[in-house]
């Protein structure tokens, strides 16, 4: 299933058409190839030793949806992601910072667009503060000697991974569903019926020019004011929102790619953080709620 796979989701990433058809030749000659090598020894590719993490996580950008098919026939819905590789920037520890934490950094930015001090966060700078800091004796934090990262966040509670340190899609073997964080497309102003799915007002018996509006708040003189919260017209979308406990269907080591069941928050291209799911599992599989008998305790 795998390579029917990547062959059908290569189409999705937004490299152009000249990239997409090279990755679709080169599909081709490596088919071709491995056809006229058969009695040859199979070259097998050094793997880097993979990062120990306590909860699982990765920075990516969502590529698109697409769907495959298992065995039985069914169609299934999924969402490409693309997945690090990202770079230990920064090791937090709780004696010096009050808590355990990792910040991970994905894709290159221009050092030209980098300001200064981010540019002084991953790499090291030669500047009369830091050699007199230097000459002074005082414990200079380590640094990832790497370009400026477009995309940083902090994974809490890890300490295991050292500061320049890679972390791939390979981290995720053997996990079975995953956390999807990201943020919603943004919608501009939207009214109650398109951001509340309100059913708006009648259709005729007297409304006038107010068929979308959402009616009277209920609020009088008593307490004479709106509580908060109050779901009225506003703006719609641009919010953090997590897709929980989607499952894990296939990992592409070779193109950095994960494939998981389901819909993710976001536009193509934007980013999102991929975490192993903390959610408890249930009997049944993932998603499969329990059933209690009657009489149980």
């Amino acid at each position: 299933m795998a390579s029917g796979v990547t062959e059908f989701y290569c189409w999705l990433l937004p490299a152009g058409n000249t990239q997409r058809k090279n990755m679709a030749t080169e599909n081709q000659k490596d088919e071709t190839a491995d056809s006229q090598s058969e009695n040859e020894a199979p070259v097998v590719a050094e793997a880097s030793e993979p990062v120990e993490m306590n909860r699982k996580g990765l920075l990516g950008r969502k590529v698109g949806m697409t769907q495959i098919f298992t065995e039985d026939g069914n169609v299934v819905p999924v969402t490409v992601i693309e997945a690090g590789p990202c770079t230990v920037l920064l090791s937090r520890s709780a004696d010096r910072d009050g808590y355990d934490a990792i910040q991970v950094g994905y894709r290159d930015k221009p050092r030209r667009l980098a300001s200064r001090s981010v540019r002084g966060q991953v790499v090291k700078l030669d500047s009369k503060r830091a050699k007199r800091r230097g000459l002074a004796g005082i414990e200079m934090v380590a640094k990832a000697d790497c370009e400026p990262q477009r995309f940083v966040r902090e994974f809490r509670d890890e300490t295991k991974a050292d500061v320049g340190q890679k972390i791939t899609v390979s981290v995720f073997e053997g996990c079975d569903a995953v956390d999807v964080i990201g943020v919603t497309k943004g919608r501009g102003t939207a009214g109650v019926m398109k951001r509340h799915g309100f059913a708006g007002q009648r259709a005729t018996h007297g409304v006038k020019k107010v068929h979308r509006h959402q009616g009277g708040t209920g609020m009088c003189q008593s307490p004479g004011r709106l509580f908060k919260g109050k779901k009225m017209a506003g703006r719609f979308g641009n919010e953090r929102s997590t897709m929980r406990n989607l499952r894990l269907v296939n990992i592409d080591n070779d193109r950095n790619l994960l494939i998981v069941r389901g819909a993710v928050p976001g536009p193509n291209g934007g980013y999102v953080v991929v975490r192993q799911t903390n959610k408890v599992k249930r009997s049944g599989g993932v998603g499969t709620p329990t059933l209690k008998k009657k009489g149980a305790k």
